[in-house]
């Protein structure tokens, strides 16, 4: 399998460090409001890696572990703003959890398994990251001023590692001075923080360093550096997120998590998606141009038909949002739900033989090939026109199996006709009729069946219905 990595700039062979095992960390959200479509994006295209990995490691355990920021700048706001009556531990809690959960419904929505995510809070491993700042201070990498403590870029340099392995840094871009926010300006590089002293009305956690009392709360990048290596191990196979995140925060948690012993990798792979545009511009909610999966439902929209619309881009590749462009990949899902549902009344003799199957799971390769899905999605329009001509329903389900598995459309529940009794019933004494050439009954029961959601299509080889 090969991918691009954002480590070298080039397509790689995929080659896990440990046999039988791959390991996954994905940036998530940041829980202080609903997620927008443009991150939801990047989840759907690591979620597609996943089932890449899982088609051509079958046997591989794969290890997906998503961290969810509950304390930051952020959050923080958040929750002095809609709880100031309440213990600043328990308003932030009640901000978080609620939109976390929202985030993980969004994701089912979107045909995520949530269930074979590990999704783990930053607040939850506070001591992990405790411990990590202070042997960068032992180490001199990091030191501690009056308001927190910083991460040294210059002394991370100076200890023979790399900073910019993500981004181009130059030695004018490096400043000496300090950035206490968690997101910053990009143009301007400056030491970081790793630890913020409290501030008044704000969260906070007991710390120590060499007898200087530093309660206070978490930076920002601190954070998944603790919780990914924690779970996985330095180096893990592959890390995921948005291009937005290359810098800081991902050339952050590379220098904070290697910048002690000889190891200069946090992840042998990087795995970035672009940026959805709306009007030219990047979704983002500071500029106030996003949309949240709920506007897309209230249209309505099926999630899935913008899982679609994702997928039409490939993750390299900028995508442009538009409600019309998000009712066109609607539209394309109906009509392969349609053919899906097509039935034949009578049921012809379907073949054993899964041979028939073979040049077609070959497009299925392309998935390999730096997740190339418009390969796979070519296939599909290539299988249900076939289908469309011999209504191989057997051949049909296991070529839909094959392709769930890999775009997570749930396209296999198209084939449920859920019809009752009485509806089967219609259908065949409307086959009985135009055997016997009753033409009037005929169409009597095809104009009654369509009142009731139910297409017949007459052809050469018997006659099939399908959903309207």
């Amino acid at each position: 399998m090969k991918l691009y990595n954002s480590l070298t700039n080039s397509i790689e062979k995929f080659e896990a460090l440990k046999d039988g095992q791959i390991s996954i960390y994905s940036c998530g959200p940041t829980v202080y409001n609903n997620a927008h479509i443009g991150n939801l994006s990047s989840f759907i295209y690591a979620d597609i890696l996943k089932r890449a990995l899982a088609k051509e490691f079958p046997t591989a355990k794969i290890s997906h572990v998503m961290n969810i920021t509950d304390i930051d700048d952020k959050t923080i706001k958040e929750s002095q703003e809609r709880y100031p009556s309440l213990e600043p531990h328990e308003g932030l809690a009640k901000v978080t959890r609620d939109y976390e959960k929202l985030f993980i419904e969004d994701l089912a929505s979107l045909g995520i398994d949530t269930d074979n995510i590990t999704f783990v809070r930053a607040t939850e491993y506070i001591p992990q990251m405790q411990t990590l700042i202070k042997n960068l201070v032992d180490h001199k990498i990091a030191y501690i001023t009056d308001d927190g403590v910083y991460f040294s870029i210059a002394a991370y340099k100076n200890a023979g590692k790399t900073y910019g392995q993500l981004v181009a840094i130059t030695a004018e871009s490096t400043g000496s001075a300090r950035v206490n926010n968690d997101e910053y300006d990009k143009d301007n590089i400056h030491d970081f923080a790793l630890w913020k002293l409290q501030k008044p009305n704000e969260p906070a956690w007991d710390f120590e360093i060499n007898g200087i009392q530093l309660k206070g709360r978490p930076g920002w990048h601190i954070e998944c550096s603790a919780m990914s290596v924690d779970r996985l191990g330095i180096p893990f196979d592959i890390h995921t997120g948005g291009v937005d995140l290359k810098f800081p925060h991902h050339e952050n948690e590379i220098a904070q998590s290697t910048a002690i012993g000889d190891n200069n990798k946090l992840a042998t792979f990087f795995f970035h998606s672009e940026h959805m545009l709306v009007e030219s511009r990047k979704m983002a909610k500071s500029a106030d141009n996003f949309f949240t999966l709920q506007d897309i439902i209230d249209k309505p929209i099926d999630p899935l038909a913008f899982r679609l619309f994702v997928l039409q881009s490939h993750y390299r590749s900028q995508s442009h949002f538009s409600w019309v462009n998000l009712q066109a990949a609607q539209n394309r899902l109906d009509r392969i739900r349609r053919v899906i549902s097509l039935q034949p009344v009578v049921a012809a003799e379907e073949s054993s033989d899964q041979s028939v199957l073979a040049p077609r799971d070959e497009q299925f390769l392309e998935m390999t090939n730096d997740l190339n899905v418009a390969g796979v999605l070519e296939s599909i329009e290539a299988e249900l026109t076939a289908y469309e001509q011999q209504s191989n329903k057997l051949q049909l389900t296991r070529y839909l199996k094959i392709t769930d598995d890999l775009l997570g459309l749930n396209l296999s529940t198209s084939l449920q006709s859920n019809l009752s009794p009485e509806q089967l019933d219609l259908i065949a004494k409307r086959e009985v009729a135009r055997q016997v050439a009753n033409w009037a009954e005929s169409d009597k029961l095809r104009t009654e069946l369509k009142s009731q959601g139910i297409g017949l299509r007459d052809t050469v080889e018997g006659t099939i219905w399908f959903l309207l």
